[in-house]
């Protein structure tokens, strides 16, 4: 760490599938409920969610804006597949996690990690 304010400095908020999914699904606004709720941060992607999103595309509703919605983001290499690989790179990177997921959202309270969910269909929680 810089010190600086560089991008390295600043929180990761990372989104998964369901994340991604939000804008076009439910309308809400992803990348400014999450600077609303965490100001200045880098949105990362993990590799595992474009993976995902590749693979599932046309059969995913909405899948191939998530992906195109997704190029917008830094995209961080993950280790091993699905919500283990997204839990894992929280743990590595002290990263809030952006999910709706209620297993997800589990796994990551157990780990001690923080999570925005959503709230309302409109705005996104820090729990």
């Amino acid at each position: 760490m810089t010190g600086d304010g560089s991008p390295a400095d600043l929180p990761i908020v990372l989104l998964d599938t369901n994340a991604l999914l939000m804008p076009f699904q439910m309308g809400l606004d992803l990348e400014g409920e999450v600077l609303r709720v965490m100001g200045r941060c880098r949105i990362v992607v993990p590799q595992v969610v474009v993976a995902e999103l590749l693979t599932m595309g046309s059969s995913l509703r909405d899948g191939a804006a998530a992906l195109k919605f997704a190029e917008r983001f830094e995209v961080m290499e993950t280790v091993g597949l699905g919500d283990d690989a997204v839990v894992d790179l929280a743990i590595r990177t002290g990263g809030t996690v952006v999910t709706g997921d209620r297993g997800l959202i589990q796994r990551l309270h157990a780990a001690g990690l923080r999570v925005l969910r959503p709230r309302q269909k409109k705005q996104l929680e820090l729990k």
